[in-house]
């Protein structure tokens, strides 16, 4: 008996081990960063092109109200309610006090200052993929916003979900830096699979998900139901979308489609955003999409 509860024992010591190698959060190295000079001017690009305003802006906010981040926009899941946060440059309720590497940490690794996960509705599975440069330069555009003392609502999230810890098993197995879609790409094409799968996130809504939220890398961009809510994602992979280069390039810009219809719900806030890219910026995504594999 004394054999067998010592085995149990160490099995437990060794399975708390392994729980928390596994879980414990894994900030960036901070010699990521060294070295690298902030531009604000392009900064702002990467801040149109992540989508920022889209979440933690107000829904309906148009103009300089784009660029208050109070944060408040909900998002129901099968998981709980997700409540976007202040992410504005208020020092106390937003990420005023934030340095580079804060937001290098919560972007390419989803943890927090205080060293705790972060829930992945936060697209990090996606912005993992961003250049450390890219993340200095929003910090330093994101710098220059107004603040907002609007304090942040807490998720509404039940048991079991609501243990952070466990969201590190949940990196363990879906938080890559592998591109999705690969081989020889020209130069537009690879700008336009940066846009898509780092920056734009545009998988994270547009790819089914599996029972633990993991996004279904082999049906990428084929679209699935509306976590939490009516409807579905679009198939946005070649065997749904046949817009023209053209078609594609002029939705992302103003909204309209080539049979005359427009952007609704959250794809309008999307077209908000990525109407302030270049032009050259748009025809890369359209490039790209036409490389994706097509998912019937």
């Amino acid at each position: 008996m004394r054999r067998i509860l010592s085995a149990l024992v160490l099995l437990a010591v060794l399975g708390l081990a392994t729980f928390w190698v596994v879980t414990r959060p894994r900030p960036v190295d901070p010699g990521l960063l060294a070295g690298l000079v902030p531009d604000a001017a392009h900064g702002e690009q990467v801040f149109w092109a992540g989508g920022c305003a889209a979440c933690h802006a107000d829904a309906d906010a148009t103009g300089a109200a784009k660029l208050v981040l109070k944060g408040g926009q909900r998002f129901a899941s099968p998981f709980g309610t997700f409540l976007a946060p202040n992410i504005s440059n208020d020092a106390t309720a937003g990420i005023g006090a934030w340095t580079a590497l804060d937001l290098a940490n919560a972007m390419l690794r989803g943890v927090s200052p205080e060293g705790s996960h972060y829930y992945p509705v936060f697209p990090y599975a996606s912005y993992a993929k961003a250049t450390p440069q890219d993340v200095v330069d929003l910090r330093a555009f994101l710098a220059t916003l107004p603040a907002d003392p609007t304090p942040s609502q807490p998720h509404e999230v039940g048991f079991p979900f609501s243990i952070r810890a466990l969201l590190g098993g949940w990196k363990f197995l879906f938080l890559k830096t592998d591109w999705v879609v690969g081989g020889e790409l020209s130069q537009e094409e690879a700008r336009g699979r940066y846009l898509v799968e780092a920056l734009g996130h545009c998988g994270e809504c547009h790819t089914p998900r599996n029972a633990l939220g993991g996004m279904r890398l082999g049906r990428w961009l084929a679209g699935g139901p509306v976590p939490g809510g009516q409807g579905n994602f679009p198939n946005i992979t070649p065997a749904k979308l046949d817009w023209t280069v053209p078609d594609i390039v002029e939705y992302l810009n103003s909204g309209f489609t080539p049979s005359f219809d427009s952007a609704g719900g959250h794809m309008a806030l999307v077209v908000q955003n990525t109407a302030h890219l270049p032009e050259s910026d748009r025809r890369a995504i359209a490039d790209y999409l036409k490389r994706v594999p097509p998912v019937e």
